[in-house]
C-alpha cells in the first residue's frame, strides 16, 4: 500500500474535511444573510459555523495525536527522531485542549477522540523509519492545508488568528518531516 495515496485518502483527508465543513459554513452565512436579517440570528449562525470548523479541527487534531503514537509504539524510530515525533505530538495535543476549551467557551461541545483503529492507519505499510516520517509528513501537509482554507471562514477574527498559529505550526512539522527524509523542506513558495 502506498503511503501517500493512502494519506490523502477520503477517509484522511484533512483538506476534504475542513472543505465539507467550509460548505457547511457558507451555507449557515447564506441562510443568515438572506433568510432572516436579524442581526441575533446571524450572530448565533456564525457562532454555530466557528463552533463546527473547530470541532473538526479538533477531530483532526485527535487524528495527528493518534497518528504520531502509533509511530511512536511502531518500533521504527530511532531516539533522537522519536523525541521529536513525541514532542509534535504534544503540540497537537496542545492544540487539541485549546480548542476543546474554546468550543465549550463558545456553547458547544467538543467532539470525543475515536479509538486508534477507527482511523484505519496504514500499520501494515509501516516497514522503516522513512515509511512513519512520510506517513507523518503526509498528514502535517494535509494539516497545513486545511487549516490554510478554514482561516478565513472564521466569522470570530480572533478563532481565524488562533487557526493560523497553528497552521504555522503544522507547516514547520511537515518541513522538518520533510527534512529528516532528505527531501527539500520547502518544496514550493505556496501550500495548497
Amino acid at each position: 500500500m502506498n503511503i501517500t495515496s493512502h494519506a490523502a485518502s477520503p477517509e484522511l483527508s484533512r483538506r476534504a474535511w475542513f472543505k465539507k465543513g467550509g460548505l457547511f459554513v457558507a451555507g449557515l452565512t447564506a441562510a443568515s444573510t438572506f433568510a432572516l436579517p436579524a442581526r441575533s440570528f446571524a450572530a448565533s449562525m456564525s457562532t454555530e459555523g466557528d463552533i463546527k470548523m473547530l470541532n473538526i479541527a479538533l477531530g483532526l487534531e485527535y487524528q495527528a495525536i493518534a497518528a504520531y503514537q502509533v509511530g511512536a509504539e511502531s518500533g521504527l524510530l530511532k531516539k533522537p527522531v522519536l523525541a521529536v515525533a513525541v514532542g509534535f505530538q504534544g503540540q497537537h495535543k496542545a492544540h487539541a485542549g485549546v480548542l476543546e476549551s474554546t468550543i465549550t467557551k463558545l456553547g458547544g461541545t467538543p467532539v470525543e477522540a475515536m479509538q486508534p483503529a477507527q482511523y484505519n492507519f496504514p500499520t501494515s505499510a509501516l516497514k522503516n523509519q522513512a515509511d512513519v516520517l512520510r506517513f507523518a509528513a503526509g498528514l502535517e501537509q494535509g494539516a497545513a492545508s486545511a487549516y490554510l482554507g478554514t482561516v478565513p471562514q472564521f466569522h470570530n477574527r480572533d478563532l481565524a488568528k488562533a487557526a493560523a498559529s497553528i497552521l504555522g505550526d503544522e507547516t514547520m512539522h511537515w518541513a522538518i518531516l520533510l527534512n529528516a527524509l532528505g527531501e527539500n523542506p520547502v518544496p514550493a513558495a505556496f501550500i495548497a
